[in-house]
């Protein structure tokens, strides 16, 4: 059982903290004093009351840390005040009227959240893909959940360029089955209506001209395996119907032919489009999108996880200079490329920063330190240029909330109150150096937190 550490807060009953102590013991859970919000570290929080004080302990090692939230008391809490846990840091929210007999549903959690991150941090994660943000963590924890929990059929969601066929290879490699089959790929963007058919399901000989000997199909060929559809989202509404029935029952029958086959694989679809957009105007089935949608993830676009921009560019170099195709280079890149990498706006994602480094290490020369000489000309920032604000994320926030209906006032209250939280924490707490931080005198920042109103 891996260990946690443990805090009570917001008005705790005196003797409270050695009875949970006692409970957690005899669950195995080991505990320490000491709380943390490095990758993977597992967190109890145990309160009374949800106030600010709690709020901002989660918000604190939230990122970083799987905060289990504890409210022992009679008060129930409200849906709003568990979902505000939930938006300030904490996995789960457990409600105790009472302490239990045993800590068995902590245990619990807490042992499938460490089995859950130590894949994260597998070589099976690392060999393909690459991230140490907080943004990223949570997602790849998504991907697993849906690997290791579920054989439900997958669809993974996200921009061009943000890895969705490698999310769906990784997948595949962590699927459990002893006799797993292939990972078979079918590119929908490429398939004509008249040959569909056969590519999905393949075809008898002498079924239509040109059929000189049977085929088999991808349904064939992934069978005990992974079938992905790729852009899924370019499929016809007439060739999504033509699949409905193999995607439920997994049965399908070859062209020319009146026997159903049966293929006992996981589907893995993935897609750039928005689909339940697509419901809405008649361009994708509903009853094929909710087939193929048992579980959804969604790959970032590099705007909402930079931290992870350097990284990636270390790791790209390293595959690019080394003398033996394998990563025994560790570059060093001079600081004003590093804050030119950072400040790029990168519209195609890892696909646009991986060509970017290409361009870099190509003109890079002689060994030694990566310079911004390296950097080609068309690729170059304005000289002295700050980064523009707002960017295209905050543009695209604001968008979001206005297409949604938000009026100003909510816009406005929502902004400068994360305005607030993220300054918080680039102060590590220390309310001084925010207000100065924003442009504020103490004063007002103290009046305008207390004006936030807690929940209940």
């Amino acid at each position: 059982m891996p260990s946690a550490w443990i805090v009570f807060t917001g008005s705790c009953d005196a003797g409270l903290p050695e009875r949970c102590l006692a409970l957690l013991k005899r669950a195995g859970v080991s505990v320490s004093a000491a709380p943390s919000d490095e990758p993977g570290t597992l967190g109890v929080v145990v309160f009374g009351a949800c106030d600010e004080e709690l709020l901002t302990l989660l918000r604190r090692h939230g990122d970083g840390a799987m905060l289990l939230a504890i409210c022992v008391g009679a008060d129930p809490l409200s849906s709003a005040a568990q979902w505000t846990l939930i938006e300030s840091g904490a996995r789960d929210v457990l409600q105790w009227p009472a302490l239990p007999a045993t800590a068995d549903e902590i245990s619990a959690r807490l042992q499938h959240w460490f089995r859950v991150d130590a894949l994260v941090d597998s070589p099976a994660v690392a060999s393909c893909l690459v991230g140490t943000s907080p943004a990223w963590r949570r997602s790849m924890r998504s991907v697993i959940e849906a690997t290791v929990s579920t054989s439900s059929s997958v669809l993974i969601t996200g921009e061009s360029g943000t890895g969705k066929e490698l999310i769906a290879r990784l997948i595949h490699d962590l699927d459990p089955r002893r006799d797993k089959g292939e990972f078979v790929v079918v590119d929908c963007t490429t398939l004509s209506p008249e040959l569909s058919g056969s590519e999905f399901f393949g075809h008898e000989r002498g079924a239509f001209t040109g059929a000189v000997g049977a085929r088999e199909g991808a349904f064939a060929l992934a069978h005990k395996g992974t079938l992905f559809l790729d852009e899924v989202g370019e499929l016809p509404p007439e060739l999504q119907a033509r699949l409905l029935r193999a995607v439920q029952e997994r049965q399908y029958k070859r062209v020319g032919s009146n026997t159903w086959q049966r293929s006992d694989l996981r589907l893995v679809s993935a897609t750039h489009r928005d689909l339940e957009r697509g419901i809405a105007d008649g361009s994708f089935r509903a009853d094929f999108y909710y087939r193929i949608a048992g579980w959804q993830c969604r790959t970032l676009p590099l705007r909402e996880r930079k931290d992870d921009v350097l990284p990636l560019a270390r790791h790209f170099m390293r595959e690019l200079l080394s003398p033996t195709g394998g990563p025994d280079v560790e570059p060093t890149i001079d600081p004003a490329v590093c804050e030119f990498l950072v400040a790029r706006d990168y519209p195609g994602n890892v696909r646009d920063l991986r060509q970017l480094v290409t361009r870099i290490c190509h003109r890079h020369c002689g060994g030694g330190v990566i310079t911004v000489g390296d950097i080609a000309p068309e690729d170059r920032a304005v000289p002295g240029a700050s980064p523009l604000w707002p960017d295209n994320s905050f543009r695209a926030a604001i968008r979001a909330a206005v297409q949604l209906g938000i009026g100003m006032k909510d816009i406005s209250q929502r902004a400068t109150e994360l305005a607030v939280e993220m300054a918080l924490e680039c102060e590590g707490g220390n309310l001084q150096r925010a207000a100065a931080r924003l442009g504020v005198t103490d004063r007002a920042l103290q009046i305008r937190r207390a004006s936030q109103r807690a929940p209940a």
